[in-house]
């Protein structure tokens, strides 16, 4: 089965979500009911410290994977056939607890809120059923003219 990201922007090269991009975390993302779901597995070189994932890489999953939960939503409630281009606006992440390295990640994340072109996000980390990272976010879809127009 093919995730939001290969469906969608096959050649995008975001460091979080870029199916092109072989360096990048390469989240897929899969809508579940009313959820964007993924599942994700850190490499060694993604370690803060032993046996734990980098705060900045939980950011970047938080942020990719609720990018692309504000995408899927603001395309189903206008009726497009594709995702608009969105850009983060804010994120708040919060760190809750070290997130292991060595065990399958699941990254949740859900609208809260929207308008016509943009949706609020609360996702999560999780790892072994407990909730390691959180965070909010407000994604904005942008307009021709803007430097992620056409990113995908």
């Amino acid at each position: 089965m093919k995730s939001l990201q290969e469906t969608y922007a096959p050649d995008t090269r975001c460091f979080g979500c870029g199916p092109a991009n072989e360096k990048g975390l390469r989240i897929r993302s899969f809508v579940e009911g009313d959820e964007v779901v993924a599942t994700w597995k850190a490499e060694p070189h993604h370690i803060a410290f032993e046996g734990f994932l980098n705060g900045g890489i939980c950011g970047a999953l938080l942020d990719c994977h609720s990018n692309w939960a504000a995408a899927w939503h603001l395309m189903k409630t206008s009726g497009a056939s594709g995702p608009p281009f969105t850009v983060t606006a804010e994120l708040h992440v919060k760190l809750r607890r070290p997130t292991p390295i060595d065990v399958p990640l699941t990254l949740r994340a859900r609208v809260v809120e929207s308008t016509e072109d943009r949706a609020v996000v609360d996702a999560g980390i999780e790892a072994d059923g407990k909730v390691t990272a959180t965070c909010r976010g407000i994604f904005v879809a942008v307009k021709e003219g803007h430097p992620a127009y056409h990113r995908w």
